[in-house]
Order: C-alpha cells, then structure tokens, then sequence
C-alpha cells in the first residue's frame, strides 16, 4: 500500500466556519471521505493521510517525517498563510523527494498583493488555486499520474 499525504496548514482546521464568502461553507472534516471515495475507485493501492496544523514547527516535523517515509508517493499542501511568509516550510517541502503539488481553496493570485507570491511553489510540482475544494481533487491526481506505469 502507498501513501498519498495531504498537509493542511494554518487556519485551515476553520474552513468551513471562517470567511465563507472566500473559502466555502465546507469543511475540511467533510471532504475527506469524498477523496477516500475517489481514491478507492480509481488509486485502490493508496491511502490518504490528512495533517493539520496551525504551528510552523509542528508542521515542518510533518513533512520531515513524509521525506522519510518510504511509503509515500507524494503530497498536497495547502500551506495557509505560511504559503508567504515561511522558508522553513520551503525548506522542508525540497527535502520530499516525491511529487508534492500546492493546493489553496482561493484564487490567491486575484486576492491581496500579498497573496500573489508562493514561497513554497519554486519547490512544488504544480500549484492549483481558486477551485475551491476541486483542486484538492485535481491535486490528488497531479501527484498520482507521476506514479511509474
């Protein structure tokens, strides 16, 4: 069995509850199943591991332990707002040496002028924004056609 390993960052443990207008009125509690679901059909040797955390260290140890682990075939990332501010999560997102793709709810790039630049994306796959929670869907593929035939 492989592992596909999705790491939600800060704030994200809110979606659902916090700006609606900007992120959905879904939770993340509630997609799960769904990508279980779709996996089961179309990836059946894969499991999805979710992560969440709202502390940069916390999740910098999160993905040390996915570059370890030899099980693993890739990852999501949905960085939150660390996606602009943290070298320590672009550090740690080069030391995977599977397919990692970055994920956001919104479409970052026609937000704040802050929102437009990715520190983590020079180290990812792809980067798939403004589709709401399709582009986890997306994503999951993303890394999962990299997989050797």
């Amino acid at each position: 069995m492989h592992t596909l390993h999705l790491v939600q960052g800060v704030n994200l443990n809110r979606v659902g509850q916090r700006e609606p207008g900007v992120y959905g009125g879904l939770s993340l509690e509630s997609q799960i199943p769904l990508w279980e679901t779709y996996l089961t059909r179309h990836w059946p040797n894969v499991e999805l591991r979710v992560h969440q955390s709202n502390q940069e260290g916390t999740l910098v140890d999160i993905i040390q332990a996915i570059a370890a682990d030899a099980s693993s075939v890739g990852m999501l990332i949905n960085p939150g707002a660390y996606t602009h501010t943290s070298i320590a999560l672009r550090d740690a997102v080069a030391m995977v040496q599977k397919p990692v793709v970055e994920i956001h709810l919104s479409h970052t790039y026609a937000r704040e002028a802050f929102r437009k630049e990715s520190l983590l994306s020079g180290v990812c796959l792809g980067t798939i924004a403004g589709f709401g929670w399709l582009g986890y869907r997306l994503g999951l593929d993303a890394v999962l056609t990299q997989l050797p035939a």
